[in-house]
């Protein structure tokens, strides 16, 4: 069955669609933090964010089926429905970024809050890090370092290296907040340069892509203020560590405790159903209303904004943020209680964690972690990699994940180590 369907898919999409694992999965069914197979199998969702409040959380299909039933127009007509999240959702954050356009996809979000910043300085230079992902526009992709487009990356955009848990950014962990804030100047200094000017710094505030380093509260401080001080946009992208993940805040840029001037949403907004969302200052909002012309067909459509309200009313009932903070300690505990010559860090923040992996002679044990990878899945445990070199455990279940998911998640790390042979 997964040969034919894998003949199928490359017949009717195109060769080399991407799928996860060595043996892909033909999943038939989700429910909380859980995934069936075709053939009845059940699988720890240890890794998909998407279906933040869990897969098919009952209060979030009633809301999108109500809704369905009633009405789906534009935001040409006027409608309730989105005021009254945007007005709700933007009340969690703590500074002025109160006004929204809602849109579709994390992708989406991130190149109109590129543009919204290019509106407020008319500056078009960008900076990001080495080693980030935001999205697949023509405009984001440009940003990404996993392949260059077609004819090389913008000269209007630079990336910086971005900060590392393990081989830090000027050579320790102390100074790396400073030296990170260097690289961002010196940015800046040569997009000057080369004409196009300093437009905006675009980065996960929890640097999810980079590896989730270790970073504390206060590292981006340097470079919020050269970013400032050269009339330069924030824009924080919210996708994976938003809406409570971190724990201990409800925003990943809370966490390190500065204030964008955009932020970016998407993925778990809407549980699974398409939505996403640029949220901006006023003045940031005027001033990219005033340059563009916008309009989305389904942004901000009744039935996506039911969707993401019904999100953060199961985020409130059940106490998922909460969750996060308590069952996410307890399970870095756990992780950091693992045994393997080969570990380096274990790291998390909430419900988001990193299990890095180093040969012993300091390589990034790469194929090792992707042998682990399978061998969870064996395991009935879905997680993947992340980082530079994909050397690093990815764990980034839905927010329902519980102390006993934790256990069983652990146990069956610990047996996958213990049986994987250990190559680079």
């Amino acid at each position: 069955m997964t040969e034919d369907l894998l003949a199928r898919r490359a017949r009717l999409m195109g060769p080399e669609v991407p799928t996860f694992y060595r043996n892909p999965l033909h999943l038939v069914k989700g429910e909380g933090v859980w995934l069936w197979d075709k053939a009845g199998k059940r699988y720890l969702d240890c890794y998909n964010n998407v279906p933040h409040v869990g897969h098919s959380h009952p209060k979030v299909v009633e809301a999108i089926t109500a809704q369905a039933l009633t009405l789906n127009t534009h935001s040409r007509y006027l409608h309730e429905g989105v005021l009254d999240y945007i007005e709700r959702l933007g009340a969690t954050f703590r500074h002025e970024t109160t006004q929204a356009i809602m849109v579709c996809t994390g992708s989406e979000a991130n190149d109109l809050a590129l543009r919204m910043a290019q509106a407020v300085n008319g500056k078009t230079g960008i900076i990001a890090t080495d080693n980030t992902y935001h999205g697949n526009s023509a405009l984001t992709s440009g940003l990404s370092s996993r392949r260059p487009p077609v004819g090389g990356y913008p000269q209007n955009i630079i990336r910086v290296p971005a900060p590392d848990s393990l081989a830090p950014v000027g050579g320790s962990r102390e100074g790396q907040a400073q030296a990170f804030a260097a690289h961002v100047k010196a940015a800046i200094a040569e997009l000057e340069a080369r004409g196009f000017g300093f437009s905006s710094l675009i980065l996960c505030p929890l640097f999810a892509n980079e590896g989730l380093p270790c970073v504390e509260k206060g590292f981006l401080d340097p470079t919020v203020a050269a970013v400032r001080a050269a009339g330069g946009v924030i824009i924080c992208d919210e996708v994976q560590p938003g809406f409570g993940r971190a724990g201990e805040a409800f925003w990943g840029h809370e966490v390190l405790g500065f204030a964008p001037d955009i932020v970016t949403l998407g993925k778990p907004m809407g549980n699974g159903h398409p939505v996403g969302a640029v949220f901006a200052r006023p003045d940031v909002m005027r001033a990219f209303r005033e340059v563009f012309a916008y309009f989305n067909t389904f942004g901000g459509n009744p039935v996506s904004a039911a969707a993401a309200m019904a999100v953060l009313d199961v985020m409130e009932e059940e106490g998922l943020q909460q969750n996060a903070r308590e069952v996410g300690a307890y399970t870095l505990d756990g992780l950091r209680s693992l045994s393997h010559p080969w570990i380096a860090e274990a790291r998390g923040q909430g419900l988001f964690f990193g299990l890095e992996f180093l040969t012993p002679e300091g390589a990034p044990a790469t194929a090792f972690v992707a042998d682990v990878i399978e061998a969870m899945l064996e395991r009935g445990v879905i997680l993947n990699n992340i980082g530079r070199n994909r050397n690093t455990l990815k764990m980034r279940p839905p927010m329902p994940f519980t102390r006993e998911n934790a256990d069983m998640l652990i146990a069956a790390l610990q047996d996958a180590l213990n049986s994987t042979p250990v190559r680079a």
